[in-house]
């Protein structure tokens, strides 16, 4: 049986890894082995930071809702069950942009909500 040299397929695999890996400091970047573990972490912390992106949005967009709520002397939980029971179909997410973007719809948004 023939000898396989497994030279360039190794080479192309460690080529991969230290790719992935620059900019990391010290052995990261350098060596394969602790490079392929550091892959791995930062893999998982991606992950972990994509599902937490979501929670800080949503924490961020409350907050606005609720310092801008503070206006019309209600708090966000009767704003939140209003905008419900009024049958409002708007998220977080535009409620937010209308208080930066346009002051005078969220007034009116709010305005209908309080007689509620």
């Amino acid at each position: 049986m023939a000898r396989v040299k497994r030279g360039t397929t190794s080479h192309a695999k460690h080529k991969k890894i230290r790719e992935l890996t620059r900019g990391y400091r010290m052995t990261r970047h350098r060596l394969v082995k602790v490079g392929k573990e550091a892959i791995l972490h930062a893999g998982e912390y991606a992950y972990a930071g994509r599902k937490r992106k979501k929670r800080d949005f949503r924490r961020l967009w409350i907050t606005r809702i609720s310092g801008a709520l503070k206006n019309f002397n209600l708090s966000y939980s009767q704003f939140m069950a209003k905008i419900k029971r009024a049958k409002i179909r708007l998220d977080r997410k535009i409620l937010a942009e209308l208080i930066a973007d346009d002051p005078k719809a969220f007034e009116a948004i709010v305005d209908k909500v309080k007689n509620i």
